[in-house]
């Protein structure tokens, strides 16, 4: 990942949500711990993939994680949320890679790229990602091509 989400805000980000900070979530040093990141992550991720209005998954089909990169750039705080901006940043045959962005308080708190493959529920083995997916998924793209 290189500069990563260096000049992003949430808006920038076409799939926004949120996620509360609980304070099971901090760490001896009581800041939230460097693996709820990846949560939080997934939070964005789910709300993303799985939105009732656009749903990206046909029948038979699901998908999984093959790669998630995580920046931390700052240290989170209980009590707060954590606003999550989820955009695509590359399609593939039968993937497609994310950018995320956690925020605190409207500042960058960490970076994320993930990867997702779309497999067959049966074979569970990576299989193409349908027209209407990939057509959805382009008018999800990030406008500009920083990566995260």
């Amino acid at each position: 990942m290189t500069d990563p989400n260096a000049h992003r805000t949430l808006e920038d980000y076409p799939s926004r949500t949120s996620a509360d900070i609980r304070y099971s979530d901090l760490d001896r040093q009581g800041h939230v711990n460097n693996a709820v990141f990846a949560t939080f992550s997934e939070v964005g991720r789910v709300a993303f993939m799985y939105d009732p209005e656009r749903p990206l998954a046909i029948e038979g089909r699901s998908f999984v994680i093959a790669r998630l990169l995580i920046d931390f750039r700052a240290e989170l705080f209980w009590p707060g949320t954590v606003d999550i901006g989820t955009g695509v940043l590359k399609v593939g045959r039968s993937s497609f890679t994310l950018a995320q962005g956690l925020f605190s308080k409207g500042h960058l708190a960490a970076a994320a790229e993930a990867t997702i493959v779309m497999v067959d529920k049966e074979t569970r083995r990576s299989t193409p990602l349908p027209p209407r997916t990939l057509d959805l998924l382009r008018s999800l793209m990030l406008t500009d091509n920083c990566r995260t």
